[in-house]
Formats: structure tokens, sequence, C-alpha cells
């Protein structure tokens, strides 16, 4: 795992400052401190900062191929190179090296951008072609590693791994788009789509992108996309098997290091079974590491130990306290753009405690978006069933106006908390199931918004996109066009940002196989009965694993990292919940109803009503602004 940035001038060819290149790459030195290096040509630079993982003295980037053409800078991992490297080999390519760095440059060379769908793997990587001086940007096919870009007043595209990289740029403009405020305040998080500035983009998933030195940038171009639009036929123990067939493939193929590997346990389904199926094909103990909190409500650490004596692990432990407030403004200086997922927290905790042993970890991310294991899928599923059932007229007429009446009450048992279902159950699948997954409703957050922000919004709604891409998913059903969304939407947007910066602080790779592209395309063919069984969601992968673990581990509620915001908004961060509606950075934007902001502030901390959720994203949004000294 490394950080890439540049600088590549479109339209004209000029001088590039390698110093400049330098200057980017340095403030990346968490995603590769055990090198570095810069290249350039005229028009173009290339920088690159190394994690070593694969031929670890061998493979230096930026890396020329081997007759000079072309030069890469890359960050990532390609599980099959060495089958690539075969194949190349007899094709007629030489190697200097045996890493996967020239692998990608000798696959570029022979099929062009055709080569992306011969990758597997996790990338962002940048070529320059000598031969038609253009330069190939590239992301992998879920978006497990970022890439920004920006396009400078001096008629160059600079690009770098994280934000922070272009922030390093003199000629980046730091001007919030509005837009992004909106999609911020909707999601908890800035998705790919937007970028907190105006000028930046990120290269979206499954992406690639040329430019040139004689043209303006040419759009992005997709080179792969999930479909959920086939139907796999078959008994359940048949594809009960070629289910762990395509896991055991994704484990093994991602265990492949020449530097010491382990994995997240957390004691859920998903880590228990890339744990077991690591352990399955390792001759010497697999090193597994969890966290536990001091609060016992919270605390999944005895399912972790469980699991691992079940497979005789080397097992690191830490408990550590719920109260990480103080950690908060790391946290913030990690993402760049405001992140509102407390789980990050936990998240960084987890990989330090994993940087203390290994340089890999693999886990379990992806399960829950490919094989249907959110609680909010399962519901979208019976919702759906519903929605077909009931005569539209009574769902506007009838369910809507009762919904609407219906009081909110998140501090009541979950039956008597009918207000979100009947108000979803009256709108379409989609605009119920972006509601869903978002973490503050429209009319909360409009309500919240100053006249300036809302005339710069224009009319503009965070959900829109959203929904349009449900509406447009390549899909047969309502559960299809939810896991659709889930994978494009919120899988790169919130849970893998979450993950590569986290790990990426503490110099740590992780690894997704349960996001091997095979792996999720056959699970994408799956029927609706085998995804989803009564309440029960990721039903075939329970099934699976039943040969594997026990059902406390298969069958118990899901349960994610906790943290207690609310009581630190009341307590230790009274004073900066206060400061939201007055004196702080996000106060001087003139974008929320102050207030409105010290009511909803004030009520929160005398315990009046829960807003720890809206409060805690004006808080990591303040802290953005401030350390990023953006201008509104």
């Amino acid at each position: 795992m490394c950080g890439i940035a540049g600088i590549f001038h479109c339209g004209t060819i000029k001088p590039v400052d390698p110093a400049r290149v330098e200057r980017m790459c340095d403030v990346l030195a968490h995603r590769g401190p055990d090198g570095s290096g810069v290249w350039t040509a005229p028009g173009v630079g290339l920088g690159h900062r190394r994690l070593s993982i694969i031929d670890i003295a061998g493979s230096p980037q930026p890396m020329e191929s081997a007759d000079e053409r072309a030069v890469i800078s890359f960050n990532g991992e390609i599980y099959n190179f060495r089958e690539l490297r075969k194949e190349l080999e007899g094709l007629g390519a030489s190697f200097r090296t045996d890493g996967d760095t020239e692998v990608i440059l000798a696959a570029y060379e022979r099929w062009g951008t055709d080569c992306l769908s011969r990758l597997h793997g996790m990338f962002a990587f940048a070529i320059y072609d000598r031969a038609d001086r253009s330069l190939f940007l590239a992301r992998d096919r879920f978006g497990v590693k970022p890439l920004f870009m920006a396009r400078l007043s001096d008629g160059s595209m600079a690009f770098a791994s994280e934000l922070k990289g272009l922030l390093a740029h003199p000629l980046l403009r730091r001007d919030v788009d509005p837009h992004a405020v909106e999609d911020y305040m909707a999601w908890g998080y800035v998705p790919d789509h937007r970028s907190m500035l105006r000028g930046v983009e990120k290269l979206p998933a499954g992406h690639f992108r040329l430019l040139k030195h004689d043209a303006e940038p040419a759009a992005p171009q997709q080179y792969w996309d999930i479909s959920f639009a086939e139907r796999r036929k078959g008994k359940l123990k048949d594809l009960e098997a070629e289910l762990l067939h395509h896991m055991r493939e994704a484990v093994t193929s991602r265990m492949v290091a020449d530097v010491p590997l382990g994995a997240f346990l957390s004691g859920g389904v998903d880590s228990s079974s890339v744990v077991a199926l690591m352990a399955e094909a390792s001759r010497d103990p697999v090193r597994t590491c969890s966290i536990g909190f001091d609060v016992a409500a919270v605390d999944e650490s005895s399912y972790a130990a469980k699991v691992a004596a079940m497979f005789g692990t080397d097992h690191a432990s830490r408990i550590v306290s719920a109260d990480q407030f103080d950690a908060i403004d790391t946290i913030a200086g990690m993402f760049d753009e405001p992140f509102a997922d407390a789980s990050a927290l936990p998240t960084w905790r987890v990989c330090q405690l994993a940087r203390e042993s290994v340089t890999v970890a693999l886990s379990g991310d992806g399960a829950d978006e490919a094989m249907a294991g959110y609680r909010r899928q399962v519901f979208h599923h019976h919702e759906e069933r519903l929605r077909g059932i009931l005569p539209a007229s009574l769902r506007s007429k009838v369910i809507g106006p009762l919904g609407r009446a219906w009081p909110k009450a998140d501090w009541a048992p979950r039956p008597l908390r009918a207000r979100s279902t009947l108000l979803s159950l009256a709108g379409s699948g989609a605009s119920g199931y972006a509601s869903a997954v978002g973490a503050v409703p429209m009319d909360q957050r409009f309500a919240l918004y100053g006249d300036a922000l809302g005339s710069q919004l224009d009319g503009y709604v965070a959900e829109h996109a959203f929904i349009d891409m449900m509406e447009r998913a390549p899909a047969r059903t309502g559960l299809d066009r939810a896991q659709y969304a889930d994978l494009k939407f919120w899988l790169p947007g919130d849970i893998l940002t979450k993950v590569d910066r986290t790990s990426m602080a503490v110099s740590l790779e992780a690894r997704e196989p349960l996001l091997d592209h095979r792996l999720v395309e056959f699970a994408a063919t799956l029927p609706d009965s085998v995804r989803v069984k009564g309440a029960q969601g990721k039903y075939l992968l329970k099934k699976t694993m039943e040969r594997y673990l026990p059902g406390d581990i298969l069958y118990r509620p899901k349960q994610g990292f906790v943290t207690p915001i609310a009581q630190w908004l009341r307590g230790p961060l009274q004073t900066q919940t206060r400061a939201i509606a007055s004196s702080s950075a996000l106060a001087r934007t003139g974008w929320f109803d102050k207030a409105q902001l010290t009511r909803m502030a004030e009520a929160h901390i005398a315990g009046k009503s829960d807003n720890s959720r809206l409060l805690w994203q004006l808080l990591m949004l303040d802290k953005s602004l401030a350390r990023l000294g953006i201008v509104a």
C-alpha cells in the first residue's frame, strides 16, 4: 500500500517542478514510510510514497517499463500478478523485478486500457505513456483505493491519494462546494460523486481517465459495473459449494505478502469467516487482533476470543475505553473532508493494535453490501413485497398521512417506532431506502440551513443522486437495487474511506477478500430467497459457514462498533457543542441558523432531547473546516 501524487499539463506542455510533486508526496508519508521517489519529464511529474509489501527491495517507484515507454506510480495490490506475469512472459515480456508493479506496466503495454479487466485487486495508479504522451489514471472496481483530482489555474491536472496531497499544491483553491455541504449533512460523509472543494473530483470506482497534452481533459470512462440482472439456478447445497469456492480463492489470494500478515477479528460473521478460511489455508497460526470496550453492553471481545481459540490463532486483544473523545481531532485530520461515521474511532484503534505485529491485515468488509447483511436491506426487502401488494392509492392517501401523524419515538421499543416505516411505505422503494441509509432527514437539515446556503443550493437535494442510482440499477428486485446502491454509493463513500484512512494513518495495509469482484458478481446472481430468509440477512453465507462456525457466531444479532457520542456532547465536549452555534469555524460560515443550532445544542446538553447524531456531524464539519483553513 502506498501514496501517489502527480501533475500533468493538459492542452500544453510546461515544466513540472519536482519539488512541488515531492511536497505533495511528503504529506502522504503515513501511507508509505518505507521509501519515496519523484519522476518528471516535460509536462508531467509522478510521485510515490512506498509501504513495502511484496518484492520489498526490488520495486521502487515511480517505475519505468523495460523499454522506457511507460512510467507508473501505483497504490494497491494486484492479487493475480503471478498468473498475469506467466501469461505475459509467454507473449514475450521480460521482467526485472518480482513484484506486481512491473506486471501492471507490461499488461498496459500489451493490452492498453483493456488491461484493467485482467487486474484482480485494489488499486489506484497513474501511467504516463511516452509514445502517445498521455496519462492513464485508473481506480479499482469498488473504490478500495482513493484517487483525488483537481484542475488548476495553470492548466495542469493534479492528482493524489488523499485530499491533503492536493492541498499541498499552492494553486489549489479552497472554496467550498455548497452541494457537498448538503451531501455531507444528508449522508454523514461526502460521497464519491462530490468533493468538499470546488474543482476537486474523485475518480469514480470502476473508472479510468485518459489525459493528453494536446487536448482538454476527457471525462472518466467506466470499465466495470456490477449487475443484478441475471439469476443463478441450483440447489442450496450447490450454491453453498460455489460460494465457498469463491471465498476460499478470495482469501488465499490475499494471503500473499513478504511481510507479516494477519486479520481483524471482531467475532462477527464476516471477520470470523475470513479467519476460518485463513486458518484452513495456513500451516502456521493466523495472527488475529481485536479490541473490546470497557462497557459490557457493547463489548464483543469474548466472541472474538472464542473464534481465536477454535482456530488456534495467535490472538492479540486489548480493552479500550469507550471515552475516546480526545482523539477526534486526530480523526478529523485523517479524513480531510468531514466524516461523521463514529466507528472510525474504534477502527483506528484496532488498526493501531494490528500494526504492532503485522503490516497487512485481512478484514470482513464488503459482505454486508454484497450478500444483504444490513438490517435496512432486510427491512427494505419486506417493505418492497408490501408495496407490491398494497394499492398505490392506499399507500399515498392512508399510510402516508398516518406516518406523518405518528409520533417520533426513538426512545420506544422497536415495534412501536412505526413512523419511518409508514412514511417509507407511502413513497417509492428508492426514496424509502434513501431515507433508511441517510443520516439526517431532508426536512430536518433544510430547517437548519441559513438563507445564504439555501440560495446556493438552488433546489439541490442530496437524495436525488442516490434515488436515481437505484432506479437506473441493472436489477430485478428492490433488494437488488438496494444492494447495488450500497455497493456503488455507501461502500466507497463511507466504509472503504473509513478503512483506508484509519489503516493508512498507521501504515497498515487492509485487504478485503469478501470484495473480490468474482465473489460479488456471483452473489449478485443469487435469488432473493437465499440472500434474505425471514429476518435473516446473508442467509447463504451463514448456511455455508455452518461447517466452520457455531450458531452463536453466525446467528446472533448484528452489532457494530458503538461510541457514546451523546454522553460526550453533554460532558467533556459540552463546550465544543455550544461553540458550534457561536464561535466555531462552522458558525462563521453563516450556513446554518444560529438560533436553531443554539436551541438544539442546549436541549441536548440538558437531556431534553437526543440530538447527538446531528450535533456530531456538525462538530466534525467544524473540525474539518478549521483544520483545512477552508474559505466558505
